[in-house]
């Protein structure tokens, strides 16, 4: 196969991006836009050795899978939806075999235990929300710039690009976005404001954030700009205002050179400096820069699997006001207030001090008092509370009931499962938007002593090929607890030697030469010495982290450790 060639191709499968697959004399091709039952002409754009990439020409007969006519018109330009053109029963059983498989091929679970426990997906019906799996985004953010013409315009950028793609009435957002958007490019077009141009690092307005409350109707709009403020923005202001919902126009400052989209200051420009709405029935205020569910309406389904896979509604596990839950990665609170009209107390982990004090908001206007929230990062902040609530408590092992995850895209580290598993609680539940790092994760712990017990896929974002999953993981009953009985002043006392886990490597530590040992620094020392760690584990996010290196004495201590629970030679 060569670049250029043209080719009839049937799809015979979907890949994980919502591409189609099919074979041409045994070569693989991975096709953009083509679905599963389609036979389409297609041009190479890309030849690999056994597999190549081609671009869609025409469709030569179409699959019975495929919509006659896309709402969007320019989704394939676009790139946001990237399979609209799948009917909308094919896309649900799409993202549940994508889930399915990567439990199976990377997170090694037996197909014939996900037969008895993995549940149907939660899909979208056409009535819910403002249109079932259309128009059920609560927030976008627009990008500002000039096309080849000269025109301010608005839109989203082409697939892989930072190209705009015009388009003022997107099919997945609220119905009054277009009118918001007219009413800016106009208001830019009348008072000569310039839109922002990335190559040169020049002009004024760069994106534009839009929020909507699905329960209260409220509405909020935040330009980013390149600027220490808007000219004529109370004329802006003023006209927004009118729009019935209109709550808060705000500007968010980013004068830098970069791709994140939201500046850390926010000026008021007019009315409130958040919007509220609701989960259930619980409030949330929601600022500019909050982290908030796109899809209101399948995260209210979302958070109550969560909630019951925590057992925290099921009295066949003792009363819930008795039960302390930790929520790592809480953002502003959302799953944990959720929890917290069950539980007896629930603590909250989130690294972005602006949500943490959202989440604490959140909890006083509900009246919630059962929750509590710390800034950091969960990888840390829980390995540290783990080794204060030791001293603290005479050697004591910290405990939580239930330890509920919701991280981003990279999952968990490994350090962060280790300090998990020694707190043994009797459910995690780990709600996932990326099904890979999930399976990964849930390798790690049925690898130390918990078993899965349900699985559910939820369609958070209908035509795209992104999918959440909530998961839920019991301790075994057969998992013994470890207890290392030591008399320090006898080595060979040391018994029994259980594993090399970090709780066990540190108290031997402990206990033998006084000193503490991080959990940072026993994964650094497993990682010089060759011992798995897990793929992506202990990755920062900075582009220049602030590494702090195990000591070399205890860097030694460390070793002796691990050689005598038997994972170093």
């Amino acid at each position: 196969m060569q670049k250029n060639d043209i080719v009839k191709v049937v799809i015979e499968d979907v890949g994980v991006g919502g591409e189609g697959i099919g074979k041409v004399n045994g070569y693989t091709l991975f096709i953009k836009d083509a679905i599963i039952g389609d036979v389409v002409e297609a041009k190479v754009m890309k030849a690999k050795k056994n597999y190549g990439y081609a671009r869609l020409m025409n469709i030569l007969t179409p699959s019975e899978y495929r919509v006659e006519k896309p709402v969007c018109q320019v989704a394939r330009k676009c790139g946001g939806c990237q399979i609209q053109e799948m009917k909308y029963d094919r896309q649900l059983e799409f993202k549940n075999q994508k889930v399915r498989g990567n439990l199976m091929r990377i997170g090694e679970v037996p197909e014939r235990l996900l037969d008895r426990i993995m549940e149907p997906i939660v899909g979208m019906d056409e009535t819910e929300g403002l249109g079932g799996p259309y128009h059920y985004r609560n927030k976008a953010q627009f990008p500002i710039g000039i096309d080849k013409d000269g025109n301010i315009v608005t839109g989203f950028y082409a697939g892989r690009t930072h190209s705009i793609i015009s388009n003022t009435n997107c099919a997945l957002g609220v119905e009054i976005n277009e009118q918001i958007l007219k009413l800016i490019l106009d208001f830019m077009k009348e008072y000569h404001i310039s839109a922002y141009d990335e190559g040169k690092h020049q002009g004024l307005v760069r994106h534009v954030l839009i929020r909507y409350g699905f329960t209260t109707k409220e509405i909020m709009v935040c330009l980013v700009i390149n600027g220490g403020g808007l000219p004529h923005g109370e004329v802006l202001a003023k006209r927004l205002a009118k729009i019935e919902g209109m709550t808060s126009v705000t500007l968010s400052i980013n004068k830098e050179k970069t791709n994140v989209i939201m500046g850390n200051v926010i000026k008021p420009l007019w009315g409130q400096m958040y919007i509220t709405d609701y989960i259930g029935n619980v409030k949330y205020q929601i600022s500019p820069l909050s982290f908030f569910q796109v899809n209101p309406v399948q995260t209210e389904k979302l958070y109550k699997l969560a909630l019951e896979y925590s057992g925290l509604n099921d009295v066949s596990c003792g009363n819930p006001r008795d039960k302390v839950v930790w929520d790592l990665y809480c953002g502003i609170g959302t799953i944990s207030l959720f929890l917290a009209q069950k539980a007896g107390k629930v603590y909250g982990v989130e690294i972005v001090p602006q949500a943490i004090d959202d989440a604490r908001n959140n909890a006083k206007i509900n009246e919630i008092e059962n929750a509590e929230f710390f800034v950091g990062k969960a990888e840390e902040v829980l390995p540290q509370y783990y080794e204060d609530y030791a001293k603290e408590h005479g050697g004591e092992t910290a405990h939580a009931d239930v330890i509920v995850v919701d991280p981003p895209r990279k999952g968990c580290e490994e350090t962060l499962l280790q300090t998990m598993v020694d707190m043994q609680p009797e459910r995690i539940v780990y709600v996932s938007c990326d099904s890979a790092t999930l399976a990964r994760d849930v390798k790690f712990l049925r690898g130390n002593g918990y078993e899965l017990e349900r699985v559910r896929a939820v369609d958070q974002f209908p035509h795209t090929v992104h999918v959440e999953t909530v998961v839920q993981l019991s301790l075994k009953k057969d998992t013994p607890k470890i207890e290392v009985i030591m008399e320090p002043e006898e080595e060979s006392n040391y018994t029994p030697k259980g594993k090399a886990s970090y709780s066990n490597i540190k108290k031997y530590v402990k206990d033998k030469y006084g000193v503490n040992v991080h959990s940072r620094y026993i994964a650094e020392v497993k990682r010089l010495c060759g011992l798995e760690m897990g793929e992506n584990y202990r990755k920062s996010k900075k582009e220049n982290p602030d590494i702090k290196y195990c000591p070399p004495q205890k860097k030694e201590y460390i070793k002796e450790a691990l050689r005598y629970f038997g994972a170093l030679a």
